[in-house]
């Protein structure tokens, strides 16, 4: 089993749209209420898709990038606001963070090899 896509809702597709590919990401579909994105390494996707109401979740999308620092510093120079600078977190990735233009809220981080197997790793299957 593999993890296709999520979809995030946005308000206004124009500037969501560009908010991604402004920050690296490969617009592969358009269309005026669906968006859908490839990142820039491996084979994963994720879409947007056109919210009329106010948009009230707490999902998080974290996108992941061994050189953090220098991406987020090169995003800032292009001028993306951060929530938080990278951080080092107690359960050992490190992350910034940042809202997309409806909200959303998105973490840049690296993990390195605590991303699958952090030292408190369990398997539980049925």
């Amino acid at each position: 089993m593999n993890l296709n896509q999520v979809t995030l809702q946005v308000n206004h597709m124009e500037k969501a749209t560009k908010f991604y590919r402004d920050l690296g990401f490969l617009q592969i579909v358009d269309t005026p209420h669906y968006a859908r994105f490839e990142c820039p390494e491996g084979d994963s996707t994720f879409s947007l898709s056109l919210e009329n109401s106010k948009i009230i979740g707490g999902t998080v999308i974290y996108f992941e990038h061994e050189q953090l620092d220098d991406w987020v510093s090169r995003l800032k120079e292009q001028g993306f606001v951060f929530d938080q600078e990278p951080t080092d977190q107690s359960y050992l990735w490190r992350e910034a963070v940042l809202h997309d233009p409806s909200g959303n809220k998105i973490k840049l981080y690296w993990a390195g090899k605590n991303r699958n197997n952090p030292p408190w790793r369990v398997e539980i299957s049925n």
